[in-house]
Protein backbone atom coordinates (compact mmCIF):
# COMPACT_ATOMS: atom_id res chain seq x y z
CA UNK A 1 0.00 0.00 0.00
CA UNK A 2 1.18 3.49 -0.56
CA UNK A 3 2.19 5.96 1.94
CA UNK A 4 -0.11 8.55 3.00
CA UNK A 5 0.77 12.15 1.70
CA UNK A 6 0.57 15.41 3.36
CA UNK A 7 -1.68 17.47 2.33
CA UNK A 8 -0.90 21.06 4.14
CA UNK A 9 -1.45 19.87 7.15
CA UNK A 10 -4.27 16.72 6.23
CA UNK A 11 -3.68 13.30 5.74
CA UNK A 12 -4.96 11.61 2.47
CA UNK A 13 -4.32 8.36 1.84
CA UNK A 14 -3.44 7.41 -2.07
CA UNK A 15 -5.53 5.03 -3.75
CA UNK A 16 -4.72 1.34 -3.75
CA UNK A 17 -6.19 -2.34 -3.37
CA UNK A 18 -9.63 -2.06 -4.62
CA UNK A 19 -9.76 -3.15 -8.25
CA UNK A 20 -12.72 -3.61 -10.88
CA UNK A 21 -12.44 -6.56 -12.44
CA UNK A 22 -13.64 -6.45 -16.06
CA UNK A 23 -17.42 -7.66 -16.02
CA UNK A 24 -18.24 -6.53 -12.70
CA UNK A 25 -21.85 -5.47 -12.01
CA UNK A 26 -20.64 -1.98 -10.79
CA UNK A 27 -23.63 0.50 -9.40
CA UNK A 28 -22.80 3.42 -11.91
CA UNK A 29 -24.33 5.61 -14.33
CA UNK A 30 -23.95 4.08 -17.78
CA UNK A 31 -20.56 4.55 -19.31
CA UNK A 32 -19.73 5.40 -22.66
CA UNK A 33 -18.10 1.68 -24.16
CA UNK A 34 -15.19 3.51 -26.17
CA UNK A 35 -14.04 6.16 -23.79
CA UNK A 36 -15.14 4.73 -20.26
CA UNK A 37 -16.52 7.81 -19.15
CA UNK A 38 -19.90 8.84 -17.88
CA UNK A 39 -22.07 11.26 -20.47
CA UNK A 40 -22.53 15.03 -19.26
CA UNK A 41 -19.74 14.80 -16.79
CA UNK A 42 -16.70 16.57 -16.89
CA UNK A 43 -17.59 17.46 -20.77
CA UNK A 44 -17.79 20.52 -22.34
CA UNK A 45 -22.03 21.20 -23.31
CA UNK A 46 -23.50 23.30 -26.08
CA UNK A 47 -25.54 26.13 -24.33
CA UNK A 48 -28.74 27.62 -25.36
CA UNK A 49 -27.46 30.13 -27.24
CA UNK A 50 -24.64 27.83 -29.14
CA UNK A 51 -21.80 28.51 -27.03
CA UNK A 52 -20.17 25.91 -25.17
CA UNK A 53 -20.66 25.64 -21.42
CA UNK A 54 -18.13 25.21 -18.70
CA UNK A 55 -18.16 21.78 -16.62
CA UNK A 56 -20.08 22.49 -13.26
CA UNK A 57 -17.18 21.62 -10.85
CA UNK A 58 -17.78 20.53 -7.32
CA UNK A 59 -15.45 21.16 -4.27
CA UNK A 60 -17.73 20.00 -1.72
CA UNK A 61 -17.13 19.15 2.25
CA UNK A 62 -20.05 17.23 3.81
CA UNK A 63 -19.64 13.50 5.26
CA UNK A 64 -19.80 10.29 2.46
CA UNK A 65 -21.99 7.37 3.86
CA UNK A 66 -22.71 3.84 2.04
CA UNK A 67 -26.34 3.33 0.47
CA UNK A 68 -27.81 -0.03 0.14
CA UNK A 69 -29.56 0.57 -3.89
CA UNK A 70 -31.62 -2.77 -3.73
CA UNK A 71 -32.93 -5.24 -0.90
CA UNK A 72 -30.71 -7.54 -2.90
CA UNK A 73 -27.41 -6.20 -2.17
CA UNK A 74 -28.41 -5.69 1.37
CA UNK A 75 -29.16 -9.34 1.95
CA UNK A 76 -25.68 -10.47 0.48
CA UNK A 77 -23.84 -7.87 2.71
CA UNK A 78 -25.89 -9.33 5.68
CA UNK A 79 -24.34 -13.03 4.30
CA UNK A 80 -20.80 -11.69 3.80
CA UNK A 81 -21.46 -10.08 7.67
CA UNK A 82 -22.02 -13.20 8.84
CA UNK A 83 -19.24 -15.64 8.00
CA UNK A 84 -16.98 -12.08 9.72
CA UNK A 85 -16.08 -12.30 13.85
CA UNK A 86 -18.11 -9.39 14.59
CA UNK A 87 -18.55 -9.49 18.48
CA UNK A 88 -17.33 -6.87 20.16
CA UNK A 89 -18.33 -4.20 16.98
CA UNK A 90 -20.27 -1.55 16.69
CA UNK A 91 -22.65 -1.92 13.37
CA UNK A 92 -20.48 1.09 11.42
CA UNK A 93 -17.42 -1.03 12.63
CA UNK A 94 -18.73 -3.90 11.85
CA UNK A 95 -19.85 -2.64 8.25
CA UNK A 96 -16.61 -1.07 7.95
CA UNK A 97 -14.49 -3.95 9.01
CA UNK A 98 -16.05 -6.09 5.96
CA UNK A 99 -16.00 -3.44 3.00
CA UNK A 100 -11.78 -3.24 4.04
CA UNK A 101 -11.76 -7.09 3.29
CA UNK A 102 -10.32 -8.11 0.11
CA UNK A 103 -12.63 -11.06 -0.43
CA UNK A 104 -15.84 -8.26 0.09
CA UNK A 105 -14.41 -5.81 -2.58
CA UNK A 106 -17.64 -6.70 -4.84
CA UNK A 107 -19.99 -5.87 -2.39
CA UNK A 108 -18.13 -1.81 -2.40
CA UNK A 109 -19.07 -1.83 -6.10
CA UNK A 110 -22.49 -2.64 -5.41
CA UNK A 111 -22.87 0.16 -2.75
CA UNK A 112 -23.95 3.69 -3.87
CA UNK A 113 -22.37 6.35 -1.92
CA UNK A 114 -24.04 9.42 -0.97
CA UNK A 115 -22.58 12.63 0.48
CA UNK A 116 -24.49 14.31 2.82
CA UNK A 117 -23.98 18.29 3.88
CA UNK A 118 -25.72 20.17 6.57
CA UNK A 119 -27.60 16.44 6.57
CA UNK A 120 -29.03 16.52 3.43
CA UNK A 121 -28.48 14.10 0.55
CA UNK A 122 -26.79 16.03 -1.92
CA UNK A 123 -24.56 14.11 -4.15
CA UNK A 124 -23.87 10.41 -5.31
CA UNK A 125 -20.20 10.09 -5.56
CA UNK A 126 -18.92 7.79 -8.23
CA UNK A 127 -15.00 8.01 -8.86
CA UNK A 128 -13.57 8.56 -12.15
CA UNK A 129 -11.18 5.50 -11.81
CA UNK A 130 -12.64 2.67 -10.18
CA UNK A 131 -9.31 2.19 -8.08
CA UNK A 132 -10.53 4.85 -6.39
CA UNK A 133 -13.25 2.84 -4.73
CA UNK A 134 -10.98 2.33 -1.96
CA UNK A 135 -10.98 5.97 -1.01
CA UNK A 136 -14.33 5.77 -0.42
CA UNK A 137 -13.91 2.90 1.87
CA UNK A 138 -10.95 4.88 3.78
CA UNK A 139 -14.05 7.28 4.66
CA UNK A 140 -15.92 5.20 6.73
CA UNK A 141 -15.01 5.41 10.61
CA UNK A 142 -15.84 2.80 12.80
CA UNK A 143 -16.90 5.47 15.55
CA UNK A 144 -18.14 8.50 13.15
CA UNK A 145 -18.30 12.07 15.51
CA UNK A 146 -20.18 14.41 14.09
CA UNK A 147 -16.81 16.93 13.38
CA UNK A 148 -15.63 13.78 10.75
CA UNK A 149 -15.61 15.86 7.60
CA UNK A 150 -15.30 14.49 4.10
CA UNK A 151 -13.80 16.62 1.32
CA UNK A 152 -14.58 15.65 -2.52
CA UNK A 153 -13.44 16.87 -6.09
CA UNK A 154 -14.62 16.44 -8.30
CA UNK A 155 -17.21 17.37 -11.37
CA UNK A 156 -21.35 17.31 -11.48
CA UNK A 157 -22.75 15.04 -13.85
CA UNK A 158 -26.54 14.77 -14.96
CA UNK A 159 -29.09 13.46 -11.93
CA UNK A 160 -28.88 10.18 -10.72
CA UNK A 161 -31.97 7.50 -11.99
CA UNK A 162 -34.27 6.29 -9.46
CA UNK A 163 -33.00 2.73 -9.82
CA UNK A 164 -29.23 3.49 -8.81
CA UNK A 165 -29.69 4.56 -4.98
CA UNK A 166 -33.14 3.04 -4.16
CA UNK A 167 -35.01 6.33 -5.74
CA UNK A 168 -32.82 8.91 -4.73
CA UNK A 169 -32.72 11.30 -7.32
CA UNK A 170 -29.52 14.03 -6.48
CA UNK A 171 -26.77 15.07 -8.87
CA UNK A 172 -23.91 12.38 -9.62
CA UNK A 173 -20.48 13.46 -8.72
CA UNK A 174 -17.64 11.90 -11.15
CA UNK A 175 -14.91 12.60 -8.08
CA UNK A 176 -10.90 12.85 -8.79
CA UNK A 177 -9.61 13.45 -5.40
CA UNK A 178 -11.52 12.32 -1.85
CA UNK A 179 -9.48 13.25 1.63
CA UNK A 180 -11.16 12.55 5.02
CA UNK A 181 -10.04 14.49 8.22
CA UNK A 182 -12.19 15.91 11.68
CA UNK A 183 -12.23 19.62 12.23
CA UNK A 184 -9.83 19.20 15.57
CA UNK A 185 -7.22 17.86 13.30
CA UNK A 186 -7.72 20.57 10.83
CA UNK A 187 -7.20 23.52 13.40
CA UNK A 188 -4.71 21.77 14.89
CA UNK A 189 -2.72 21.71 11.87
CA UNK A 190 -2.64 25.23 11.15
CA UNK A 191 0.05 27.77 12.07
CA UNK A 192 -0.67 29.80 14.75
CA UNK A 193 0.74 33.53 14.37
CA UNK A 194 3.44 34.69 16.74
CA UNK A 195 1.81 36.47 19.23
CA UNK A 196 -1.26 34.60 19.70
CA UNK A 197 -1.34 31.44 22.25
CA UNK A 198 -2.88 28.28 21.27
CA UNK A 199 -5.96 29.13 23.80
CA UNK A 200 -6.69 32.34 21.75
CA UNK A 201 -6.04 31.14 18.20
CA UNK A 202 -8.36 28.03 18.27
CA UNK A 203 -11.55 29.59 19.15
CA UNK A 204 -11.29 31.76 16.21
CA UNK A 205 -9.96 29.51 13.64
CA UNK A 206 -13.18 27.38 14.42
CA UNK A 207 -15.07 30.19 14.50
CA UNK A 208 -14.28 31.03 10.82
CA UNK A 209 -14.62 27.41 9.55
CA UNK A 210 -18.05 27.13 11.10
CA UNK A 211 -19.20 30.18 9.32
CA UNK A 212 -17.99 28.99 6.04
CA UNK A 213 -19.91 25.39 6.50
CA UNK A 214 -22.52 27.05 7.56
CA UNK A 215 -22.74 29.85 4.85
CA UNK A 216 -26.34 29.30 2.47
CA UNK A 217 -26.53 26.54 0.11
CA UNK A 218 -22.72 25.98 0.42
CA UNK A 219 -22.72 22.84 -1.50
CA UNK A 220 -19.74 23.39 -2.73
CA UNK A 221 -20.93 23.57 -6.86
CA UNK A 222 -20.77 27.63 -6.91
CA UNK A 223 -17.69 29.60 -7.42
CA UNK A 224 -17.88 31.49 -4.29
CA UNK A 225 -18.60 28.10 -2.65
CA UNK A 226 -15.70 26.08 -4.01
CA UNK A 227 -13.36 29.47 -3.54
CA UNK A 228 -14.47 29.54 0.12
CA UNK A 229 -14.01 25.95 0.65
CA UNK A 230 -10.79 25.67 -0.90
CA UNK A 231 -9.80 28.50 1.13
CA UNK A 232 -10.68 27.08 3.98
CA UNK A 233 -8.83 23.93 4.04
CA UNK A 234 -5.43 25.35 2.20
CA UNK A 235 -4.95 28.41 3.05
CA UNK A 236 -4.18 28.92 6.60
CA UNK A 237 -3.46 32.58 6.28
CA UNK A 238 -7.38 33.25 6.61
CA UNK A 239 -7.49 31.77 9.89
CA UNK A 240 -4.37 33.48 11.35
CA UNK A 241 -5.73 36.89 10.29
CA UNK A 242 -9.09 36.07 11.90
CA UNK A 243 -7.28 35.48 15.35
CA UNK A 244 -5.35 38.75 14.84
CA UNK A 245 -8.61 40.64 14.36
CA UNK A 246 -9.81 39.49 17.80
CA UNK A 247 -6.59 40.38 19.26
CA UNK A 248 -7.23 44.54 17.69
CA UNK A 249 -10.87 43.78 19.51
CA UNK A 250 -12.78 43.47 15.88
CA UNK A 251 -15.50 41.09 14.84
CA UNK A 252 -15.25 39.14 11.52
CA UNK A 253 -18.90 40.87 10.62
CA UNK A 254 -18.80 40.26 6.78
CA UNK A 255 -17.05 37.24 4.64
CA UNK A 256 -18.13 38.59 0.71
CA UNK A 257 -16.97 36.66 -2.52
CA UNK A 258 -17.64 38.48 -6.16
CA UNK A 259 -15.80 38.37 -9.88
CA UNK A 260 -12.42 39.85 -9.60
CA UNK A 261 -12.38 42.47 -11.85
CA UNK A 262 -8.92 41.36 -13.02
CA UNK A 263 -11.13 37.77 -14.53
CA UNK A 264 -10.50 37.71 -18.12
CA UNK A 265 -10.19 34.34 -19.89
CA UNK A 266 -10.23 33.11 -16.73
CA UNK A 267 -12.37 32.95 -14.03
CA UNK A 268 -10.84 34.79 -10.94
CA UNK A 269 -13.08 35.58 -7.87
CA UNK A 270 -12.29 38.03 -4.96
CA UNK A 271 -13.02 36.78 -1.39
CA UNK A 272 -13.44 39.40 1.19
CA UNK A 273 -13.73 39.32 5.07
CA UNK A 274 -14.40 42.25 6.68
CA UNK A 275 -13.58 43.50 10.20
CA UNK A 276 -15.68 46.24 12.42
CA UNK A 277 -13.72 47.29 15.19
CA UNK A 278 -15.81 46.84 18.51
CA UNK A 279 -15.73 49.98 20.40
CA UNK A 280 -15.49 52.27 17.07
CA UNK A 281 -17.33 50.42 14.51
CA UNK A 282 -14.40 51.45 11.96
CA UNK A 283 -14.75 48.42 9.05
CA UNK A 284 -11.39 47.06 7.70
CA UNK A 285 -11.02 44.47 4.87
CA UNK A 286 -8.64 42.09 3.42
CA UNK A 287 -9.23 39.95 0.45
CA UNK A 288 -7.96 37.02 -1.56
CA UNK A 289 -7.89 35.98 -5.24
CA UNK A 290 -9.26 32.80 -6.27
CA UNK A 291 -8.98 31.29 -9.62
CA UNK A 292 -11.70 28.93 -10.08
CA UNK A 293 -11.53 28.56 -13.82
CA UNK A 294 -11.11 24.66 -13.99
CA UNK A 295 -11.59 21.65 -11.50
CA UNK A 296 -8.85 22.30 -9.17
CA UNK A 297 -8.67 25.69 -7.16
CA UNK A 298 -5.71 27.71 -6.82
CA UNK A 299 -4.58 31.27 -5.02
CA UNK A 300 -3.60 34.09 -7.58
CA UNK A 301 -2.90 36.75 -5.10
CA UNK A 302 -2.22 36.42 -1.21
CA UNK A 303 -4.53 37.92 1.64
CA UNK A 304 -3.71 41.89 1.54
CA UNK A 305 -5.71 45.16 2.74
CA UNK A 306 -8.80 45.74 0.09
CA UNK A 307 -10.81 48.98 -0.66
CA UNK A 308 -13.66 49.51 -1.96
CA UNK A 309 -13.99 50.61 -5.41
Amino acid sequence: MEQPEVLDGLTTTSASGIDAPAGADAVVPQACPTCGTIPGAGKVMPAANGAAASPAYVYAIGHIEPRFPRISVEKEFAQALGRDKTAGLTDRGALQAALSKPENRYLVRQLCWVMTIEGLETYILVPRDPVDLSLLVEALRPTPQPWDLDCVIGVQGPIAPPEMCNGLMVPIVVFDQVYSFDRDSLIKAIPKPEKTTAKEFAPAAEELFDRIMQMADNAGATDANRALNYLALRYPRIYEAVAEAFGRNESLSAVDVSPSPLSGTRKVVDVVFAFTHRSTDVVSKLSVRVDVTDEFPFLVTKLSPYYDR
